[in-house]
């Protein structure tokens, strides 16, 4: 009895997992019909994308018709993964003695959302269950397209014709043409574009004015005060490390020595040791003072920076939307620019950061950032990180070209390859 009980207990687990992982796919497939809907929304006016307004640039088309291709894909991937587990899914539900009615109506109306989506870009949608646990029907049968004024004979367009769709497309642009009202439309768009052009670079500048500002302004105003006040308390704390303290003897070791060097040259009026050793004390409370003030820039670049980080975090926290168009206005910008360009860019980047001449970059990069913060310079620690970030950061580099370039600019990669070579 009680292995009757765990044979069943495991198998609710399985069928349990098995429905979970269908309804994670049909969730992606979800969200990817959504974003296909907004870019019909805010691009074509709420119409299909085969078949783009004229007014939008060459630059936006191919974006649009990149990201098309690559939601489309993942849409028909997820949705395809959900079919073969739909039917694991309807046995979890019995199994556990919890049909979920009403979750089968939203998968189904998620579905019939998603199916939408794939007729009108040509591709036939996958045999599934209804939710009333019908035999498994074809969602052509049973799902219809919400009818849509505007965007109808985008649909039939979409679907298996006697005509070349060319054609209906070339009726449809010389309507629109001739259309009152294009112009009109022409010019709103143009102001649209533009209006999020602006934000995006605003919104760029933010993201460097806003830290440094902040960094400064704190610094100067908020923890340079608390620092100079603390700090003032014991005349004794000039050193933060050790290295510190070996420049500094170096520096007065070599003053000492050029007095002397210069008096036996006669280049300078002869010194006695008194006057030496009062030089020497003068130029050791200069040095004392300088490496003083850099302790204390050191503690408080440290407060500083932490505060500009938080305000960089709350920035991006606060601004979701304005992430949104600048990610849309980059896209736009990369896939405007010739695939000799993206050759170049990629090119002049890993030879910068993982080239040849880049572990002298990294060294310069490890010290001024300790020296920043007033940490000593381990060399063991600069070596080994030349030594193993470059080629991660290689590998992933790569990695990037071969999963995603390859797939979005094959043409950029070719180039990429023949300049490399």
């Amino acid at each position: 009895m009680a292995l009757f009980a765990g044979i069943s207990d495991w198998v609710a687990r399985r069928l349990n997992q098995h429905s979970e992982t269908a309804r994670l796919d049909l969730e992606q497939a979800y969200e990817a019909a959504l974003y296909i809907c907004a870019l019909e929304s805010e691009y074509a006016g709420g119409r299909s994308l085969q078949r783009l307004p004229p007014q939008l640039s060459s630059q936006q088309r191919s974006w649009l018709q990149a990201e098309l291709r690559q939601t489309l894909r993942t849409l028909h991937r997820h949705r395809q993964r959900y079919v073969r587990r739909q039917p694991v899914q309807l046995q979890a539900g019995l199994a556990l003695g919890r049909p979920g009615m009403r979750s089968s109506t939203i998968s189904y109306e998620k579905l019939q959302l998603i199916d939408q989506v794939l007729e009108r870009y040509g591709q036939p949608p996958t045999h599934v269950s209804t939710p009333d646990s019908s035999p498994l029907m074809t969602s052509k049968n049973n799902v219809k397209p919400t009818p849509n004024p505007e965007g109808e004979d985008e649909y039939l367009i979409s679907q298996t014709s006697f005509l070349p769709r060319s054609i209906f497309g070339a009726f449809a642009d010389l309507r629109q043409q001739l259309d009152p009202k294009a112009e009109d439309q022409l010019v709103q768009n143009f102001r649209s574009r533009k209006g999020k052009t602006l934000i995006a670079l605003r919104f760029v500048l933010l993201l460097i004015l806003v830290p440094l500002l902040t960094q400064q302004i704190s610094k100067s105003f908020i923890v340079g005060p608390i620092v100079d006040r603390l700090r003032s308390e014991d005349p004794e704390a000039i050193f933060l490390n050790f290295q510190m303290e070996e420049e500094a003897f170096v520096k007065l070791n070599q003053y000492q020595q050029l007095l002397r060097f210069q008096h036996y040259l006669k280049e300078a009026p002869p010194l006695t040791e008194a006057e030496i050793d009062e030089r020497v004390r003068e130029k050791a409370e200069e040095i004392a003072a300088e490496y003083r003030h850099e302790s204390s820039n050191a503690i408080k670049n440290i407060f500083a920076d932490l505060i500009s980080a938080a305000a960089f975090a709350i920035l991006l926290i606060s601004s979701r939307e304005e992430i949104q168009l600048l990610k849309s206005f980059i896209d736009e910008v990369v896939y405007g620019i010739s695939d000799s360009a993206k050759a170049f860019i990629i090119i002049l980047f890993t030879d910068v950061f993982v080239g040849f001449h880049s572990p002298h970059g990294w060294e310069v990069i490890l010290e001024s950032i300790a020296r920043h913060f007033g940490v000593p310079e381990n060399r063991s620690f600069i070596f080994l990180f030349i030594a193993t970030f470059p080629v991660i950061l290689d590998t992933i580099f790569k990695y990037w070209i071969f999963r995603y370039l390859n797939r979005i600019s094959p043409s950029a990669v070719a180039t990429y390859r023949n300049m490399n070579e």
